[in-house]
This record gives C-alpha cells, structure tokens and sequence, in this order.
C-alpha cells in the first residue's frame, strides 16, 4: 500500500488513523505492519466497507473534510472492493539503526554471509550488487541494472532485499552502501 509522504506526516503525527483503498486483493492484514519512508505502520484493523456506510466521521479521521471531498477522491481511484484501514505509526524504520552500525562482531558478519548465501541460492548476485553500489554511490537504478544486465525493476527488488538486511541506503537518486554494508564488503573481501 503506497502512501503519500504528507498523509504519512500525518500519521506519524497522530492527525490520521484511518485510510481507505480499492482493492482486487488487499496488501495489507490486521495486525501486520507497513514499512514506509517515514517509519513502521501499525495496521490495526482491515475491513471491507459499502460505499453507503461510509460515515462522516470515518472520512474525517482520513483526513478529508466532507463526505463529498472523500467521494471526489474515491473517483480517481481504481476499481475493486472498498476498504477501511486503521492504523498508528509504530515507530522509526529499524532498518536506520541496523545501517548505522557498522561494529559488527564475527557472530554478526557470520549471519549476515548466511544471509546473503540464501539469496544467492539461485545463482550469486549479492556481492556483485554490493560492489555496483559501493563504487558507483548515488548513480541511477536503471543504470546500475543496465552495468549488472538486468532491467530496473528485477535489480531494484534485488536492491531491496539487501536494503532490508540493513546493507544498502535508497538516497533521492540511487544508492548507497550503510556502514553495515561497508563493513560486511570489506569483510567479504577478506
């Protein structure tokens, strides 16, 4: 579920505790959480909603001032069955700390290879990913995938998966490697 860097401001700041979304399949379930750009989401319940009970009250604590204003978004929103989300902010990313630590203990590093051995079951990738990152910081994704011979898409889920064993930072264009990933590269180059 994709949402916008100013409703996540309002989120993080307790003004909103409620989304709605169309959806073929729901991407979220109560009780899970959403990792997004401004911290971990909460989502504390998920539930399909008719059009005609939708409340006043319901749209306001989604932000929007009148029934009208939320029928008016609901109209540029794709098809699929109406949803009604609550759901708090939960706290910063846990990623950010995990990034910043680059002091790993030889237990840590040892993990972090096991790791990284699993994703490259199918064929290794990890290392050359790293290295792309590593000496080309900030460089466009579609650049980065063209070097590796992949297509954007399929690089940056695999980018995303080193992201979310705190190795690599996303920056407002490309990427980088965090402390943790400096650390576990020089590590891996023995």
């Amino acid at each position: 579920m994709l949402l916008k860097a100013d409703l996540l401001a309002e989120i993080k700041a307790g003004k909103i505790d409620t989304v709605f979304r169309r959806w073929k399949r729901a991407t979220v379930k109560p009780g899970g959480t959403l990792m997004t750009s401004a911290g971990l989401l909460s989502i504390d319940t998920m539930e399909p909603i008719a059009l005609d009970d939708v409340k006043l009250a319901d749209v306001q604590r989604a932000g929007f001032a009148s029934l009208a204003d939320f029928r008016a978004w609901l109209d540029t929103m794709k098809e699929g069955d109406l949803c009604i989300i609550r759901l708090h902010y939960a706290g910063e990313d846990p990623r950010v700390a995990m990034r910043q630590n680059g002091n790993l203990s030889p237990a840590e590093l040892g993990e972090i290879d096991a790791q990284l051995a699993k994703l490259d079951v199918r064929g290794p990738w990890t290392d050359k990913v790293l290295r792309l990152i590593g000496q080309y910081p900030g460089r466009l994704a579609e650049e980065l995938a063209g070097e590796f011979g992949l297509e954007r898409a399929p690089f940056k889920a695999r980018v995303v998966k080193l992201k979310e064993l705190g190795l690599t930072e996303s920056l407002d264009v490309g990427y980088r490697l965090s402390a943790r990933g400096e650390r576990v590269v020089r590590h891996r180059d023995g």
